[in-house]
């Protein structure tokens, strides 16, 4: 670990008030001066590959933490971004126009991921409280599911997003399981609820509206 000594400028504190806001970094203030101590892997990264790894531990700290809000949301942005450019390229829609294709499939991956995250975090919620005794509320679901999107990212590499979304419903088990505090049993029928509620949901929105909100490009 590295540590330093920086004057703050009016630029370098609008920066810095961005890196606390996503907890990239570990500052101390003092007297017009500030101490950053420069890690070599920063919390973020290090948040992400915890959820990914499955780690217990880290979807009960995330649990607790609303700071963690941006972060999670930031996952499961990078995730899906990652997941569509990769199911363009499988689906080898870049063949014409390969630059806007890939962009579609970014904006596309962002906007289907960030509404699933939602509706899949209330859904889980709604039912693991009401129906299997379970204690949270939506800001500490959203918070572990929005982390249990992470293995997504390696949809990235074309035919591999059947791979993260398998890998994604393991950890959402997990998170489920953690953030309600309850039986591993009773997250496999919270995740299935909620996992199915969202299904059905994203299926009669493309049918009535002919948009396809589910994950079905990543399979």
């Amino acid at each position: 670990m590295l540590s330093t000594y920086t004057p703050l400028t009016g630029w370098q504190e609008g920066l810095w008030n961005l890196a606390g806001a996503l907890d990239i970094g570990d500052v101390a203030y003092g007297e017009g001066w500030r101490h950053t101590q420069v890690v070599e892997i920063p919390s973020f990264a290090r948040n992400v590959t915890r959820a990914a790894l499955l780690d217990v531990d880290f979807y009960n700290e995330a649990e607790r933490d609303p700071g963690l809000d941006v972060q999670a949301l930031l996952v499961v942005l990078i995730a899906n971004v990652l997941g569509g450019i990769g199911s363009v390229i499988a689906t080898e829609a870049t063949d014409t126009n390969g630059a806007v294709a890939l962009a579609l499939g970014a904006v596309a991956g962002a906007f289907t991921g960030v509404i699933g995250w939602l509706v899949w975090s209330a859904i889980a919620n709604f039912a693991g409280t009401r129906f299997f005794g379970g204690t949270a509320d939506f800001g500490e679901m959203r918070r572990v599911i929005g982390f249990s999107f992470a293995p997504l990212a390696i949809g990235v590499v074309p035919w591999l997003g059947f791979v993260g979304a398998a890998w994604t419903l393991i950890a959402a088990m997990i998170a489920v399981r953690e953030g309600l505090d309850f039986s591993t049993q009773r997250a496999i029928a919270t995740v299935v609820v909620g996992w199915g509620s969202w299904l059905l949901i994203a299926v009669a929105a493309q049918w009535i509206l002919n948009v396809d909100l589910t994950l079905s490009r990543l399979f």
